[in-house]
């Protein structure tokens, strides 16, 4: 067995153990919350779902603005049902009973925001009409016009073409579904629980280089 002395005053040599210990704890908690934050936004990203959607995710450690042996860190996203769905694979149905998913004529964002039947009559100053098709999906069709560039497609009429229909063609923009199948996308659960994993060998380095650190500070024992 081997005895250290601690040369000194020991309340001082504990207090500073604690707080060696207190410092270790809370940085590595804010490490790791901020590691699983940034994990997380990585598999929206990187599944396709946007930059928008991956900064919902939003970490936070406690207590705030002191460290603490009780430190605990929290991440969570401020869209729940969107990353619950992509993370079930869940049914999703739409508000009104339907979903208006766009198709290719359609254009991907208009006004600044992915782009929906009432926007884009918003935008373009159309008038969106279904089409029902029996036994298919009902469409929402527009009145637009051919574009003359090179990439073709279709684009908003003019006033006058609004008014007379001349040069304007009926385009299928969406196609309405009762619901749609969201891909199993993301894996939240399981990045979690790896962040578990990876805590307490985190503290434990972080608090041996603090006590260390501290063991420097008050000089040689005997």
């Amino acid at each position: 067995m081997k005895l250290t002395a601690v040369v000194g005053d020991l309340r001082k040599a504990l207090e500073a153990d604690v707080k060696a210990g207190a410092r270790a704890v809370t940085r590595s908690i804010k490490a790791e919350t901020d590691a699983l934050k940034l994990e997380l936004r990585g598999q929206v990203t990187g599944a396709g779902l946007g930059a928008r959607l991956a900064n919902t995710w939003r970490g936070k450690v406690y207590p705030e603005g002191r460290e603490s042996l009780g430190s605990a860190g929290v991440v969570w996203t401020k869209a729940p049902s969107i990353i619950d769905a992509f993370e079930r694979g869940a049914l999703i149905r739409g508000r009104t009973g339907w979903l208006a998913i766009p198709l290719p004529a359609a254009p991907r964002r208009v006004l600044g925001t992915r782009v929906t039947p009432g926007n884009l009559e918003k935008a373009w100053g159309i008038r969106l009409r279904m089409v029902y098709r029996r036994g298919k999906p009902s469409l929402l069709v527009g009145e637009l016009r051919a574009s003359r560039g090179k990439r073709g497609g279709f684009r908003a009429p003019t006033a006058a073409a609004r008014r007379t229909g001349r040069g304007l063609a009926s385009v299928p923009l969406f196609v309405l579904l009762p619901a749609v199948k969201a891909k199993k996308l993301l894996s939240v659960r399981q990045a979690g629980e790896r962040a578990l994993r990876r805590l307490p060998g985190r503290i434990v380095t972080a608090w041996n280089t603090q006590a260390a650190n501290a063991i420097r500070e008050r000089g040689p024992s005997r």
